[in-house]
């Protein structure tokens, strides 16, 4: 049975009742595949499960897809319910923000200016603050979140670690089509023909992944990267394609290692990444 509430009020009523440990699954709706695999995650390890389902305007800037981000509670509640959920939040974005949007907001770090950051400015303020504002409410033991935002994963557990939040942050491998393209719910946005386009993204990461796998350095990983995505199906326009550290530091890559991909499709950005192990500097 999954209770669906949309109030603060009912919210803390159903979470007081839930003994044991309690995971949440963070999400803006349209779930798919990827989600229930977090899902299902967070079933093997919690005794209960809250689904938090929230559009959250302050992550969106001005020229972005806030308005046509697609709303799909039903299907959504029926994932939820598959997926065995106790407990669904779907706020209103008057309940989220009672007094209108937040003046005081979470300031995600260097990290959170650049990549994504530096693409879509004040999106990790939007992120950390809705983020710590749902573990306030949900005060769960664990909370999960896929790597295919792996920046946004970053941060959050830096986040959790830098203001002593007592939630263990979870991250769960991205989930991903038989071709390669990973899920999103903004795949729903493209094309069959732009769909076509987007697998240059994951053709990318596995060139890196293979030219790692050989024993190639740093700089060689992302030029096979680079020549991967430039011979794909032509019409993806790169935003970046970077390779760091697995805590996305700057400096010298050696060990593990993190290739991050972003780019529009049409009138749709998708981003992607995939863990890497390089040699060590000789």
């Amino acid at each position: 049975m999954t209770d669906l509430v949309h109030s603060r009020e009912d919210l803390a009523k159903a979470r007081a009742g839930l003994t044991g440990t309690v995971g949440v699954v963070m999400t803006m709706g349209a779930l798919h595949a990827g989600h229930e695999t977090l899902l299902r995650a967070a079933r093997e390890q919690a005794d209960h499960v809250v689904v938090t389902i929230f559009v959250n305007p302050l992550q969106f800037g001005p020229n972005e897809d806030f308005d046509r981000y697609p709303r799909t509670l039903e299907s959504d509640l029926e994932i939820c319910r598959r997926a065995g959920a106790d407990l669904v939040f779907a706020p209103s974005v008057a309940d989220m923000y009672p007094n209108g949007q937040p003046t005081v907001r979470l300031h995600p770090g260097p990290l959170g200016e650049d990549l994504e950051g530096l693409s879509r400015p004040g999106f990790f303020h939007g992120v950390l603050t809705v983020v710590m504002k749902l573990l306030q409410l949900t005060r769960p033991d664990l909370a999960f979140f896929g790597e295919k935002d792996y920046q946004q994963l970053t941060l959050v557990r830096r986040m959790v670690r830098d203001l002593d939040v007592p939630t263990r942050i979870v991250g769960v491998p991205t989930v991903r089509e038989p071709d390669g393209l990973a899920l999103s719910s903004r795949n729903r946005y493209l094309s069959a023909a732009e769909r076509q386009v987007a697998l240059t993204l994951s053709a990318a990461l596995r060139a890196g992944a293979s030219a790692a796998a050989r024993g190639d350095d740093a700089g060689a990983v992302l030029a096979a990267a680079h020549r991967a995505f430039d011979s794909g199906t032509p019409g993806a326009r790169l935003d970046y394609l970077v390779l760091t550290d697995a805590d996305l530091e700057p400096g010298p890559v050696a060990g593990p290692a993190r290739l991050l991909v972003a780019a529009w499709v049409g009138d749709t950005r998708l981003i992607d990444n995939i863990g890497l192990e390089l040699a060590p500097h000789a």
